[in-house]
C-alpha cells in the first residue's frame, strides 16, 4: 500500500535521518488545510493597497539614507539601495554619467525577472511567508528555515536602520541637525559609549500600534504616505524639468559623452541601483490577506513596479540634466541641483519626501515580519505563540508586538549601519531560492504529500476497505454478472504483455525525465556558483579565473540546453492553485534571475558574510534543538498526490 512504501516525515537517527528532515516539504497550503482549526488573517487587501505596500520598499528605499549635507548615509541605504535621493548622484558621478537612466532601466528589467518568478508562486500558493513558504513547499524544510530566519533578519535591522534615519530628517524643520526637543534628540551616554535615539523608538512604537490594528487601517495609512511621497517626486521632475529647459540641460552637453565610464560602468551602476527596486516579498507575505491572490498578487507587482521605474528614471532624467554628473553632490544630489538654480526653498519639500520615504519604509519593514514569524510557527518550526492571530483584527498582534519590541530595541540603542550590509542577504536569498523553486514546479514538482497523523488512520481504513471490495467481487458467486465481466475484462488486459510493458514504460520514462530534470536544475546551479565566483576572484592568478569561468558557463549551459529540451511536468497544471500568473520564457528567465542575485551576493563582502553566518550559525542551532522536533512533518506520511486528493474528499472535513 501507498501508506507502507512512503516515506515517513520523522527525523529518524544518524546522518540519514537528518538529511531526511531538511529534505521533507509540506502540501501547498489551501482552504481545506487551513480549516483544521488555523486562525486566517483577514482578507481585506487589493491591487491599490498591494501597490501602496509594493510602493514602501520600491519608491522609498531612497530615503533610508539621510539626504542633508551635514548627515552621513545611514541605515540599509548604503547596501540595499538609496533610490534617487541620493543614488543619482553617487551612480552618476562614480559609474554611469549621463547614462543613469538606463542604469536605472537596466536594474528595472533585472528586478523584473524576480517579480516574475515571485508573481506566479505568490498566485499559486497565497499563504503568509512568501520565500520562506515557496521554498518549504518545493525546496525542503532545511532551506525554508534557513531563508525564513534569514527574511527574519533582514526585517529586524532594516526597520532599524530606517528609523534612525528619520530624526535627523526632522530636525530640519526644527532649525537644523540636533535641533529636535530634548526628549526626542540623540543622546549619548559616557557610561556605555553609545548614542541613543529615542524618536527611532518613538517611531517604531507607532508604527507598530497601527500595524495591529488591522491591514485595512494600516495599508491605508501606507496608501497615504506614499502618495504624498510620489507627490514630492512628481514635484522633482516638473520643477525639474522647467528649469533644464531654461537652461537648456547642460548636464548633457558635457565633454566626456554620454557613456563618460563607457558601457562597464553603466553596468555597473545598474547593479548599485538594483535594490531600490526590491518589495516583492513584502508583498507576498501579505497574499494570505489579498482578496483574489491569483489576480491581484501579479498585478500588485507589476503595476508597482513599472510605475517605480517610470519615477526613478524620469527623476534621473530631470536631476542629471540639470547639473554635469561630476559637479553633483553625491550627499544631496536633488537638493542641491534645486539650490544652484536659486531654489533653495525646494529643499525643504526634498526633505519631507525624505521623511515620508522613510516612515512608510519602516512600515514595510515591520509588516511582513510577522507575517513569516506566523508561518514559521504554524509549521512548528517556531513556538505557537507566534502563529496566534487576534479575534477582532485578524492580525498576528503577538508577533507584530514582538517585532517591534527587538526593532525598537535596536533603534534605540545601536547604530545599525554598520550590520546594513546583512539586510541585502536576506533579500537576494529569497529572489535566488525563489527562481530555483520555479524550476522545480515547472520540472519535477513534488509527487507526493504529507498526510497528517488525523488522516493517516482514514486512509489506511479505506485502502483496506477497497482491498476487501475486490476480493468480495471476485470471490461472491451471488456477485453481479455484469460486474463480475467488467473486472475480468481489467484482469484479463492488465495480463497482456504488451498493456503491461506499455505501463511500464511510461512510468520508467517519466521517472528518467524527472532524474534528469533534477540533474539538469541542479547542473545549473552549481555552474552558476562556480562562474560567479571565478568572476569575482581579483586575487587568482588569470588563468585559473578563466578555468573557472568555463567550468562554470560549461555546466550553466549545459543544464539550461537539457531544461530546454526536455517537456515540463503536467504535474504543474494542479500545482497549488490554478488560474493565475503564469512565469513566462522558463527555463530561461529563472536562470537569468538565479545568475543575477548570485553574483550580487557573492559580491557583499566578506565582512558581511561573517556577520551572516553568526546569524545563521543561530539558525541551525534554533532548528536542530526546536524546530527539527517539533515540526508539523514529524509524524506525517507521505504518499501520492492522487490518493491524498481522495482520502481528502472524502474525509468530513474537507472544504472545497
Amino acid at each position: 500500500m501507498a501508506l507502507e512504501t512512503g516515506s515517513s516525515g520523522r527525523g529518524g537517527s544518524g546522518w540519514g535521518g537528518g538529511f531526511r528532515c531538511l529534505m521533507r516539504r509540506k502540501q501547498v497550503d489551501s482552504d481545506r488545510v487551513r480549516a483544521e482549526g488555523q486562525a486566517q488573517l483577514a482578507k481585506e487587501l487589493n491591487v491599490p493597497e498591494l501597490v501602496a505596500i509594493a510602493q514602501i520598499f520600491f519608491s522609498d528605499e531612497q530615503a533610508q539614507t539621510c539626504v542633508t549635507r551635514t548627515c552621513p548615509i545611514i541605515g540599509v541605504g548604503s547596501t540595499v539601495g538609496a533610490g534617487v535621493y541620493v543614488l543619482v548622484g553617487t551612480v552618476a558621478r562614480e559609474h554611469a554619467g549621463p547614462a543613469l537612466t538606463i542604469s536605472f532601466l537596466i536594474a528595472g528589467i533585472a528586478a523584473a525577472l524576480s517579480a516574475f518568478c515571485y508573481a506566479e508562486l505568490a498566485s499559486r500558493c497565497p499563504s503568509a511567508g512568501s520565500a520562506y513558504h515557496y521554498s518549504y513547499i518545493c525546496v525542503g524544510e532545511g532551506v525554508a528555515w534557513l531563508i525564513g530566519w534569514a527574511l527574519v533578519l533582514e526585517y529586524t535591522i532594516g526597520g532599524s536602520a530606517v528609523a534612525r534615519g528619520i530624526s535627523p530628517n526632522l530636525a530640519l524643520f526644527f532649525g537644523g541637525p540636533d535641533s529636535l526637543p530634548w526628549i526626542l534628540a540623540r543622546h549619548q551616554l559616557p557610561w556605555f559609549n553609545i548614542i541613543v535615539d529615542p524618536c527611532a523608538a518613538a517611531l517604531v512604537f507607532i508604527v507598530t500600534v497601527l500595524l495591529c490594528v488591522g491591514i485595512k487601517e494600516s495599508s491605508f495609512a501606507q496608501g497615504v504616505v506614499t502618495v504624498l511621497n510620489a507627490c514630492v517626486m512628481i514635484f522633482v521632475i516638473i520643477a525639474g524639468s522647467y528649469i533644464g529647459f531654461q537652461i537648456g540641460w547642460v548636464g548633457y552637453k558635457v565633454s566626456d559623452g554620454y557613456f563618460p565610464y563607457g558601457v562597464n560602468g553603466m553596468l555597473t551602476g545598474s547593479a548599485t541601483v538594483f535594490f531600490a527596486y526590491i518589495g516583492f516579498d513584502t508583498v507576498a507575505s501579505t497574499a494570505e490577506e489579498v482578496k483574489n491572490p491569483q489576480r491581484d498578487l501579479p498585478l500588485g507587482i507589476g503595476v508597482a513596479l513599472a510605475i517605480c521605474c517610470a519615477l526613478y528614471m524620469a527623476v534621473s532624467i530631470v536631476i542629471v540634466g540639470l547639473v554635469p554628473y561630476f559637479a553633483m553632490d553625491p550627499d544631496t544630489p536633488i537638493s542641491s541641483a534645486f539650490a544652484k538654480h536659486g531654489m533653495q526653498w525646494a529643499m525643504y519639500v526634498v526633505t519631507s519626501g525624505a521623511v515620508l520615504a522613510l516612515c512608510s519604509t519602516l512600515m514595510g519593514s515591520l509588516l511582513p515580519q510577522p507575517r513569516i514569524l506566523m508561518a514559521m510557527a504554524r509549521d512548528g518550526l517556531l513556538p505557537s505563540f507566534f502563529s496566534d492571530v487576534n479575534k477582532q483584527t485578524q492580525v498576528p498582534v503577538k508577533s507584530t508586538i514582538v517585532t517591534g519590541i527587538c526593532a525598537a530595541a535596536l533603534a534605540f540603542a545601536m547604530d545599525v549601519s554598520q550590520l546594513a550590509g546583512m539586510v541585502s542577504v536576506g533579500t537576494l536569498l529569497a529572489f535566488t531560492i525563489v527562481a530555483v523553486s520555479i524550476l522545480i514546479l515547472r520540472y519535477v514538482p513534488p509527487d507526493e504529500v504529507p498526510l497528517p497523523p488525523s488522516m493517516q488512520e482514514s486512509f489506511r481504513l479505506n485502502q483496506e476497505c477497497d482491498a476487501e471490495k475486490d476480493r468480495d467481487l471476485l470471490g461472491d458467486g451471488n456477485c453481479n454478472i455484469s460486474q463480475m465481466k467488467d473486472v475480468i475484462v481489467v484482469v484479463e488486459s492488465m495480463k497482456d504483455p504488451l498493456i503491461e510493458k506499455r505501463q511500464h514504460r511510461g512510468k520508467m520514462d517519466e521517472t528518467k525525465r524527472r532524474k534528469i530534470a533534477a540533474f539538469s536544475i541542479g547542473s545549473v546551479c552549481v555552474g552558476v556558483l562556480i562562474l560567479t565566483s571565478s568572476a569575482s576572484v581579483t586575487w587568482l592568478p588569470f588563468l585559473p579565473i578563466c578555468i573557472g569561468c568555463i567550468i562554470g558557463i560549461v555546466l550553466l549551459l549545459a543544464g539550461l540546453g537539457v531544461l530546454s529540451w526536455i517537456e515540463q511536468d503536467n504535474g504543474r497544471h494542479s500545482f497549488g492553485h490554478s488560474g493565475g500568473f503564469t512565469c513566462p520564457f522558463v527555463p530561461v528567465l529563472p536562470v537569468m534571475c538565479i545568475l543575477i542575485n548570485t553574483y550580487l551576493l557573492i559580491n557583499l563582502g566578506g565582512d558581511t558574510w561573517m556577520r551572516v553566518g553568526i546569524w545563521l550559525l543561530m539558525g541551525v542551532l534554533v532548528y536542530i534543538f526546536y524546530g527539527r522536533t517539533h515540526s508539523s512533518l514529524t509524524d506525517v506520511v507521505y504518499v501520492p498526490v492522487a490518493q491524498a486528493d481522495e482520502i481528502y474528499r472524502s474525509s468530513s472535513g474537507y472544504v472545497s
